[in-house]
């Protein structure tokens, strides 16, 4: 218990201190997901108004194949992106490796999934007679799907927030894709991993409090989002 009390008094010094490493590491923890949702949601939104609205033969299938999809591992989505942007791979030549460009590519196959399937299913839980509506009244099937979309807003952006909350708590995908280089693309899990095995306890402690504060924010505005 001694070490433990000693850890956290520590820990709450290198936070209030402001610590360069502790900063760096949250630093490039929130740029990465932030760009990385971005991206995510570039792709999830648009694919998740597109099955929900859309009637197609093998919908079914596709739904079930983009549920499976949330649960990939995220080492996976590492390996994967690493053949691709590795020197030997076929955007090797870009120089993406361990880069935090690289973090932010794996990070958004990572999100993509989950923002489209709180898409999906806020589109199913809106009212089936907006789109047909909005289209007896004349509007154009763009028009319409943007009626939709301002009708289930609250829940696209619970989808954004979703797929923040992912990425920023991942640790396998940073560390294969970026490397965990000290002030370049060194997050706080890959930090906190890495000070863990180093016996610091502190830094690591206190890059938990940080990411612990995050993730707490992210789940509060989620579920203020869901009460609306």
């Amino acid at each position: 218990m001694g070490f433990l009390a000693e850890s956290l008094r520590a820990s709450a010094s290198l936070i209030t201190t402001l610590d360069p490493d502790l900063l760096s590491a949250v630093w490039v923890s929130l740029y990465v997901s932030f760009w990385s949702t971005i991206l995510a949601s570039a792709i999830g939104i648009p694919l998740g108004l597109g099955l929900g609205l859309s009637d197609f033969s093998l919908k079914r299938p596709a739904i079930t194949a983009l549920n499976s999809l949330t649960a990939v591992p995220t080492v996976l989505i590492g390996l994967l992106v690493y053949g691709f942007i590795s020197r030997q791979g076929p955007l090797g030549g870009f120089g993406l490796l361990f880069t935090p460009e690289a973090i932010i590519l794996g990070d958004a196959i990572l999100a993509a999934p989950i923002v489209a399937n709180f898409t999906l299913a806020a589109v199913r839980g809106a009212d089936p007679a907006i789109v047909p509506t909005a289209l007896t009244l004349g509007a154009t099937r763009a028009q319409s799907t943007v009626a939709l979309v301002s009708e289930i807003r609250f829940g696209v952006v619970a989808a954004v927030i979703s797929g923040f909350g992912r990425v920023v708590s991942e640790v396998g995908v940073a560390m294969m894709l970026g490397g965990n280089i000290r002030g370049f693309t060194r997050t706080m899990t890959t930090a906190i991993a890495l000070e863990t095995s180093k016996g610091e306890f502190a830094l690591g402690i206190a890059l938990g409090l940080v990411l612990l504060s995050v993730a707490f924010a992210v789940n509060v505005i989620l579920h203020l989002l869901q009460q609306k």
